[in-house]
Parts: C-alpha cells; sequence; structure tokens
C-alpha cells in the first residue's frame, strides 16, 4: 500500500495550532484583561465556574445590611509578556518569581503559562507563552495588550542566537513604544556570551534611544537560589519600576 500524503495532516495540524492559540488568547484576556468585571480566582476552574445564587425575598434581613464589610478597593492590573526560543529559561523564571520550585530539565511550554503577584499598589500579571517555533507567531498578538515585554535569551546558546535576533526585532517593531527587558540568562555558563557581546549579536544598539530598552544579566537555574538570585531581584525590581 502506498504511503498517505503529509498534506492533509500538515493542513489539520496548522489549523488546530491557529485555534488554539485564538483560544489562549480569548482565555488570557477573560481573566487577565483590562477593565475586567470578573476577578479570576486561580483555585476556581474557568470551566466549572457556577453562577452565584440569586437570595430570596424570605432569606432577606435588614440587620444583615449594617454587618456587612464594605467591599475592598480592587488593585489596579498591569500584564507583562515572557516570552523567547525555547530552552531560555522562562518558565523557570515565572516559577521562581511565584515562590514555586522550578522543575528539573527543560520541560517545554506547549501553550502558556501565568502567574498573578500582587504588590502594594497594584497586581502584575505576568503570561509567558512558548518558544518553540509554532508558538512563535502567537507572539505579536499579545504585545499590544502588555505593559512590559521580556524578552528572555540563552547566552550559551550561539547557534540559535540570529533567530532570537530576528524575533527579538519583529517584536520591537510591532509597538514601538513598549518598554523592553532583555534578560541575557544562564550566565553562569562557561561557554555563555557577555551582555556586552549579546548586546552587539542582538543588535542593540541600533535600536532607537529613545526607547525603554534594557539588558540585564541572570543566571535563572532549577539548581540556583531561587528567587534570591541576584538576577531574578533586579529583573523584578525594574519591572516594578517600569509599571509603576
Amino acid at each position: 500500500m502506498a504511503p498517505r500524503p503529509l498534506g492533509p495532516l500538515v493542513l489539520a495540524l496548522g489549523g488546530a495550532v491557529a485555534v488554539l492559540g485564538s483560544v489562549f488568547f480569548i482565555l488570557w484576556k477573560t481573566y487577565f484583561g483590562h477593565g475586567r468585571e470578573r476577578r479570576w480566582d486561580p483555585g476556581e476552574a474557568w470551566w466549572g465556574a457556577e453562577p452565584a445564587r440569586l437570595p430570596e425575598w424570605d432569606d432577606w434581613d435588614p440587620e444583615d445590611e449594617e454587618d456587612e464589610e464594605p467591599a475592598l478597593e480592587e488593585l489596579e492590573q498591569r500584564e507583562v509578556l515572557v516570552v523567547g526560543l525555547d530552552g531560555s529559561g522562562k518558565s523557570t523564571f515565572l516559577r521562581l518569581l511565584s515562590g514555586r520550585p522550578a522543575l528539573e530539565g527543560h520541560v517545554p511550554t506547549w501553550g502558556f503559562n501565568s502567574v498573578r503577584l500582587p504588590t502594594k499598589d497594584f497586581e502584575v500579571d505576568v503570561l509567558e507563552i512558548g518558544g518553540s517555533q509554532n508558538l512563535r507567531f502567537y507572539w505579536k498578538e499579545f504585545v499590544n495588550e502588555v505593559d512590559v515585554l521580556v524578552f528572555v535569551v540563552d547566552s550559551a546558546d550561539r547557534m540559535r542566537l540570529p533567530w532570537a535576533r530576528q524575533e527579538l526585532h519583529k517584536l520591537l517593531d510591532k509597538d514601538p513604544d513598549l518598554p523592553v527587558v532583555v534578560v541575557a540568562n544562564k550566565q553562569d555558563l562557561s561557554e555563555a556570551m557577555s551582555v556586552v557581546e549579546l548586546q552587539q549579536e542582538l543588535g542593540l544598539q541600533a535600536v532607537d534611544s529613545q526607547r525603554e530598552i534594557f539588558l540585564l544579566a541572570a543566571s535563572i537555574a532549577p539548581a540556583g537560589p531561587g528567587f534570591e538570585e541576584p538576577g531574578t531581584v533586579r529583573i523584578w525590581k525594574l519591572l516594578l519600576e517600569l509599571l509603576s
């Protein structure tokens, strides 16, 4: 029997990826977007949420109204998008920020991860989109919806640095006013390029001088010191300054 052509299979997979990306965008904007009315509880499954029961007239007691606590003021939201080629350390960065232990080994993100980090004045919603080639197409769909872009680079992955540069500049062109933090990760490896070398190789010296773009060194690793890693601390402090 002759082998079946791969064309229909490729088309089907491509369509599935497109639909999946649209679903990611809708879900994130529904629960983490600006101006939303409903606040998402991380412990609540969005697909199993039930509407609250309206009180019956017989249940109403005038004294209950007097005892009710005043509603807490809802904090403003800030959105941060974290992208970069697969294996650059994006998921580990998110886990360390949220206080969770990093996973051992390389576990690629097949979709997106998100965390909400409260601060004194606002809440920071951090969204990471997977860095595999079939997901990079969706990065630009989120750029105009966030307040800061974080682009993570594997400083030791010299072979794929041209691809990282290309993807970074696509995003820079998409929103010229968006603040960008480029993270030169894995600086602890002996084969890692220095920050000066990365600035040259990523073409950052050619970026408009009026633009807010930062290049920070980091060593975000599962076996590292976690959130106390100096690079992670610097990145978080810079994000808070940009978001304030």
